[in-house]
């Protein structure tokens, strides 16, 4: 396991920071509500994804694996539910002034349930559990630590995206901004699970 920890650490860095449908999620969040507010955003995500992963790699993979049809759901709901988000996130009114905002960013249980049907989420999941343990080793142990490394690397990443999203605020100082801004964020959560519905 020792061997395969830099690897591990690498996979996880280039996952957690690329773009995909938490990330998309968390910029907006953070043009919309500001960093303090989109907290238990992230937070949600630097526990429920770890969580996710920990109950994967210890034997629900296995579950799924067994189940065509169990997998094609969860595929086809995940699908939907970030199509709906999506939406949300396009129609979203723009609101330029702090006091206006009546809107509520996602909680931190929400952004941790979200995990279960974010498709990225499950491929980063089960490739994570299944590339780095061992045959014969410690597979408890080695999955904690597969957990504990997204889990510490997730917090910056998700923080990074959101504050990157509360930057962009300073140049975008129009509603009609604000919203094209949303659109965009919308159209490249959609463009994020079109490779994965696609396997």
């Amino acid at each position: 396991m020792l061997s395969l920890l830099l690897p591990l650490i690498g996979f996880a860095v280039v996952t957690l920071f690329t773009p995909g449908p938490n990330n998309m999620m968390l910029t907006t969040s953070g043009l919309n509500f500001g960093f303090r507010r989109s907290i238990p955003h992230i937070a949600g995500i630097a526990v429920g994804f770890p969580l996710m992963v920990l109950l994967v790699g210890w034997g629900l993979a296995g579950l799924f694996a067994t189940s065509e049809t169990l997998h094609k759901v969860l595929k086809v709901v995940g699908t939907l539910y970030l199509l709906y988000l999506a939406y949300k996130i396009g129609s979203a009114e723009p609101k330029i002034d702090e006091g206006e905002r009546c809107a509520k960013p996602m909680s931190f249980w929400q952004a941790a349930a979200f995990q279960w049907v974010n498709p990225k989420g499950w491929i980063m999941a089960v490739s994570a559990a299944t590339s780095f343990t061992t045959i014969n080793g410690d597979n408890f142990r080695e999955v904690l630590v597969i957990g504990a490394v997204f889990f510490v690397f997730g917090i910056p990443s998700s923080a990074v995206w959101c504050a990157f999203g509360m930057m962009i605020r300073r140049w975008l100082t129009a509603s009609h901004h604000i919203r094209a801004f949303n659109i965009a964020m919308a159209l490249a959560l959609v463009a994020s699970i079109v490779p994965m519905v696609m396997e």
